[in-house]
């Protein structure tokens, strides 16, 4: 069997692959995500790093950034918005490394671990959510 190999999918290709992921998320959790800004970057930056306690860029694969929605109140209006942040190399490593899933299914659950951070929900929750998106 040949099978043909093409170029590493860019940032823009693996947001795409995490937007098709949410979009197949129920209605209910997607309607309190419409405001949470998706982004692929290559890398955290170091201070992100630093202030998580770790020292490769390879061992983050994503991070969310803003407040929970059992957290929220009348008082954070005017902040930025949510944000979760997934980082591509370390995404694509963690992929070759393990070689027995498909990178859509890898980065549908760094997503959905992501989204789970949104939601406050267990790894439990997010292991059924997970099962959702599928």
């Amino acid at each position: 069997m040949t099978r043909a190999f093409g170029e590493a999918p860019s940032a823009a290709e693996m947001e795409a692959l995490a937007r098709a992921a949410l979009a197949r998320l129920p209605a209910q959790f997607r309607a309190h995500l419409h405001d949470v800004v998706i982004a692929v970057e290559e890398f955290a930056e170091d201070a992100l790093l630093d202030e998580m306690g770790i020292e490769s860029p390879f061992d983050l694969t994503g991070v969310y950034e803003g407040l929970p929605v059992g957290q929220r109140s009348i008082d954070h209006s005017g902040t930025l918005p949510d944000r979760i942040r997934l980082f591509r190399l370390p995404i694509l490593l963690e992929w070759c490394e393990r070689g027995d899933e498909t990178l859509e299914h890898l980065v549908t659950h760094v997503l959905i671990h992501e989204i789970g951070h949104h939601f406050g929900l267990s790894d439990e929750d997010m292991h059924a959510l997970e099962e959702m998106a599928g």
